[in-house]
């Protein structure tokens, strides 16, 4: 049985203050549908870190996983 690819995301790492637990921002570009020009939209996700080893600044790159509490539903996996 194939283990299931879960969606990975780039993102900054903005807060770092909470116990084993980060906050990445990941940057996308849209498209404006009227106008067809691309714009910057930034979302934040809060990302479950073990060893609190990732800080405010750091390039990471983050993996969907099962509901860790109310809204942590990804984990990091490395520093770019």
């Amino acid at each position: 049985m194939k283990e299931k690819q879960h969606r990975q995301l780039n993102g900054t790492v903005v807060s770092d203050k909470m116990q084993k637990t980060v906050v990445v921002a990941v940057e996308r570009l849209k498209l404006n549908e009227k106008y067809k020009k691309y714009f910057k939209t930034t979302k934040k996700f809060k990302a479950h870190d073990e060893k609190g080893e990732y800080h405010t600044g750091d390039k990471v790159v983050i993996e969907e996983t099962r509901p860790m509490s109310k809204e942590k539903r990804w984990k990091v996996i490395n520093k770019i």
